[in-house]
C-alpha cells in the first residue's frame, strides 16, 4: 500500500484542486529524476514493476518511445508517475480533484477511493482492453478547433450518416476532439470546416477512445470494476461523465465503466470546480497539457504543475 504521509509540512489550501493528466502526456524519461533522488519514489516504481510483472520503470525512463506509446503501457506509466508525485506531496493539500480520462483513476487514488495497487491493475487492464478494442474495431479521432459544443454535436449528428462519430473530449473553449469510425470522423471534419472550424486535424491514436467503438473494452473493464474494492472518496472528485463532484463508491464504479464510451466533459468540470471555490489548479504528473487547458478555460485562476523533483518545493 502506498502511503501518502509526508515528512514535509505543506500549507493546506482548501481551494486548491489537483488535476491529473491522461494519455498523450507521456515522454521517455518521465519520472527518472524522482527515482534517482528519492527513496520513496524508488520504492513505488519498484512496487509497480512487481505488481505488473515487467519493468514499467525502464519503459518510462529509457523507452523506446514506440513501446511507451502503446496504450497498455502509456496508461500505467502516467498513472504511476502521478501517484509517485502525489505520495511525495502528501494528503491534505487539495480540497477537490479531477483527472482527464485515465487521470480520473489517479484522482480517485489520491481521494482515497482506490488503493494504489487496485488503481494500477485497473489502468493496466484498461489500457490493454482499449488497445485491443482499437484493433478489433478500428477507428480514429480528430481535433476540431474554433466551434462551440452545440455546433460540434450537430456536426456529429449529421456526419453519423457516414459512420459512428461523437464528441469525445470537450477540452476548452473552441477545442473539441471527435471520435468514431474513420469514415464518420472524416465526414465530421469536412462538415466542421464547412461550419467555420479554424482547424480540423486527425490525431495519431490507436483507437476511437470515448466512443461506442470502446464497448468491448467497457465490458471487460466492468467485470474488473465489480471485483475491485472502491471506497467513498475523502474529497470530491469531479468526474468526466457528469462534470460534477462524486464521492459515493457505487456511483464511482458506474461512472468509470461508462466513461470509456462517453465524452470527457473537461471544460465543464473545470468551470464547476471554479464555481465551487477552486482558485488554484495543480497538475500532478507528466507534461503541461491540463495547465494549458485550464488557462484557456479561465485565465483568472492560478495554475501550477508538479512533474519533477524541483517542482515539489513550489507546492504551497
Amino acid at each position: 500500500m502506498v502511503s501518502y504521509e509526508s515528512s514535509e509540512t505543506l500549507t493546506t489550501v482548501t481551494t486548491t484542486a489537483y488535476i491529473f493528466p491522461g494519455q498523450g502526456s507521456q515522454y521517455v524519461g518521465m519520472g527518472k529524476d524522482l527515482y534517482e533522488h528519492n527513496d520513496e519514489a524508488r520504492a513505488i516504481f519498484r512496487k509497480a514493476d512487481e505488481l505488473l510483472g515487467f519493468a514499467l520503470s525502464t519503459v518510462c525512463f529509457e523507452g523506446p518511445e514506440e513501446e511507451l506509446k502503446q496504450t497498455k503501457n502509456t496508461q500505467p506509466a502516467i498513472f504511476v508517475h502521478s501517484m509517485v508525485l502525489a505520495s511525495l506531496i502528501g494528503k491534505g493539500q487539495a480540497g477537490m480533484a479531477a483527472g482527464h480520462s485515465l487521470g480520473e483513476y489517479s484522482a480517485l487514488v489520491y481521494a482515497g477511493a482506490l488503493s494504489f495497487e487496485d488503481g494500477l491493475r485497473l489502468v493496466r487492464l484498461r489500457g490493454e482492453l482499449m488497445q485491443q478494442a482499437g484493433i478489433d474495431d478500428p477507428g480514429t479521432m480528430a481535433a476540431v478547433v474554433g466551434l462551440e459544443p452545440p455546433v460540434v454535436e450537430e456536426v456529429c449528428r449529421e456526419a453519423s450518416a457516414a459512420g459512428i462519430v461523437q464528441p469525445a473530449n470537450l477540452n476548452s473553449p473552441g477545442q473539441i476532439v471527435i471520435s468514431g469510425t474513420v469514415n464518420g470522423v472524416r465526414k465530421g471534419m469536412e462538415l466542421a470546416k464547412e461550419r467555420g472550424a479554424k482547424l480540423t486535424k486527425e490525431l495519431q491514436v490507436s483507437g476511437a477512445f470515448h466512443s461506442p467503438l470502446m464497448v468491448s473494452a467497457g465490458n471487460g473493464l466492468k467485470a474488473a470494476l465489480e471485483r475491485t474494492m472502491i471506497r467513498d472518496a475523502e474529497i470530491p472528485v469531479y468526474t468526466n461523465m457528469t462534470a460534477g463532484p462524486v464521492r459515493k463508491a457505487d456511483e464511482i464504479r458506474s461512472l468509470l465503466y461508462r466513461q470509456l464510451t462517453s465524452a470527457v466533459r473537461w471544460e465543464e468540470s473545470i468551470r464547476n470546480m471554479i464555481a465551487d471555490g477552486a482558485v488554484l489548479f495543480v497538475e500532478i504528473g507528466p507534461g503541461k497539457v491540463l495547465q494549458g487547458l485550464v488557462k484557456r478555460i479561465d485565465p483568472s485562476v492560478q495554475v501550477k504543475g508538479i512533474e519533477k523533483v524541483s517542482d515539489l518545493v513550489t507546492v504551497a
